[in-house]
């Protein structure tokens, strides 16, 4: 997302908890296109986060006009075995550092009356996700917090998109233990689904798909026609590493 952002001449301010891996980003942009980038080491777990870095870029006199949310967590396993602690951390970055943040700029979108707003969701908000439940739940979550926030500002020109990817070649399929399972064993290229949910940014749609391959779209018209149990079996069976 960065990267498209910067080739459109765009100057950006990254926020992420690393600051090594952001100043490398920063860099190359800079280098590569001629923006200005700032970077933000700031970690979502935390719940004041939102507001820090609301403050941080009042203070550095930054005018924001796209806002994209797109950190997640995850952790694969049976709901009732995991830590309390791991999923209320999960919930805490996907859906309250989500909301914070959206929260935290609104009024000045709102005093402007234009800005735009990318939720970077997951094929994961259309239906329940067995052995990833609060993942799956957060992503609804997103979904419907951004279909309401777009109802209420109708009479603006803010726009909030959600944009539902498939799985792109992942870190975070190695962190979640995902990486040998059906789900994600073929996937999109990051560089080509961030593209399809920029342009969906920039064109004001409500909702956007990207990167899906035609097993993945035939896999989600299954999974709403079909009956819920059996629906809810296959996105088991999807995410659920093989024998091999």
């Amino acid at each position: 997302m960065a990267r498209v952002h910067a080739e459109r001449h765009g100057n950006l301010l990254l926020v992420a908890r690393r600051k090594d891996p952001l100043e490398a980003l920063k860099a190359e942009l800079e280098q590569a296109h001629g923006v200005s980038v700032l970077v933000l080491a700031e970690d979502l777990t935390h719940p004041n986060a939102p507001g820090r870095i609301h403050t941080a870029v009042t203070d550095a006199g930054v005018m924001v006009d796209y806002l994209i949310n797109n950190a997640r967590l995850g952790a694969r396993g049976l709901f009732h075995e995991m830590p309390w602690e791991q999923m209320l951390t999960m919930i805490q970055v996907n859906a309250t550092a989500l909301a914070g943040q959206t929260h935290a700029f609104l009024p000045e979108f709102v005093a402007h009356k234009s800005a735009r707003v990318l939720n970077v969701t997951s094929t994961a908000a259309e239906m329940p996700g067995a052995m990833l439940a609060i993942c799956f739940a957060t992503k609804g979550f997103a979904v419907y917090l951004g279909n309401a926030v777009v109802e209420e500002l109708s009479c603006t020109k803010i726009t909030v998109a959600n944009f539902i990817p498939t799985e792109t070649a992942p870190e975070f399929a190695q962190v979640v233990g995902m990486a040998d399972t059906p789900l994600v064993r073929k996937t999109s290229s990051a560089r080509r689904v961030a593209l399809n949910g920029y342009d969906a940014m920039l064109r004001g749609d409500v909702e956007a798909y990207g990167g899906m391959k035609f097993e993945r779209r035939l896999m989600r018209m299954l999974t709403k026609i079909m009956p819920k149990r059996g629906a809810m079996r296959a996105v088991r069976k999807a995410q659920e590493a093989t024998a091999s």
